[in-house]
């Protein structure tokens, strides 16, 4: 079965071969699949200056093998959205403790058709739940919003649509809260947790951010 582990900085060493395996397939799913060329690499790996001691990675593990992940990341450093794509947030970019934003989410293809999806909003859902957060930023494309509202998330956009790579695309802030975990659980057939804690004390997020690495 495919379970959601959390990789921080604190157990990360626990997967060393899962997260060199999620940032190939970043750079297969975002560059050879979406086309978003400013991110091609010659080593087919891709990262960016948010990979950092402050991401969260929120991986969907098939035995060994990365079929699915997410990154979350503090609002209150310099994060995609108030760097990149402030722009789209004409409404302004929120900014704290607790609030994260989520940026390259992705499913494998073959596991598009399944319950991998729901799996990884619950369990985005349930991380913050834990470690005390009230709201996820993102910046998507449009056909998201009907996907997180079809899962019973309450979104907010943060401005209109803007053209990205081709591609109409929001700013957007999902609200964290019981209810939305338990509509995506119900939705999706799902009994129980999806999140697995290899470390418990390692899964909760760090309210006092290290300096970016």
């Amino acid at each position: 079965m495919t379970l959601i582990h959390a990789v921080t900085t604190h157990n990360k060493s626990l997967y060393e071969d899962q997260l060199a395996q999620y940032f190939r397939l970043r750079h297969d799913v975002f560059v050879s699949e979406r086309g978003w060329e400013q991110l091609r690499r010659p080593d087919g790996v891709e990262r960016d200056e948010y990979d950092n001691l402050n991401a969260v990675y929120l991986l969907a593990l098939d035995g060994e093998r990365v079929v699915g992940g997410q990154r979350l990341y503090p609002t209150a450093l310099p994060h995609m959205m108030s760097e990149v794509f402030p722009g789209l947030a004409t409404r302004g970019v929120p900014r704290a403790a607790s609030i994260l934003e989520c940026t390259r989410y992705f499913v494998v293809k073959e596991r598009r058709t399944g319950r991998t999806d729901c799996r990884l909003l619950a369990a985005m859902q349930e991380y913050c739940l834990e470690a005390g957060i009230s709201a996820v930023t993102a910046v998507v494309e449009m056909w998201w919003l009907p996907r997180w509202q079809q899962v019973g998330f309450k979104v907010r956009p943060l401005g209109l649509p803007t053209l990205i790579e081709n591609e109409p695309c929001m700013a957007a802030l999902i609200e964290v809260s019981q209810r939305s975990l338990d509509q995506v659980r119900q939705v999706a057939g799902l009994r129980g947790s999806s999140l697995h804690r290899e470390n418990a004390a390692a899964t909760h997020y760090e309210r006092v951010p290290h300096v970016a690495a």
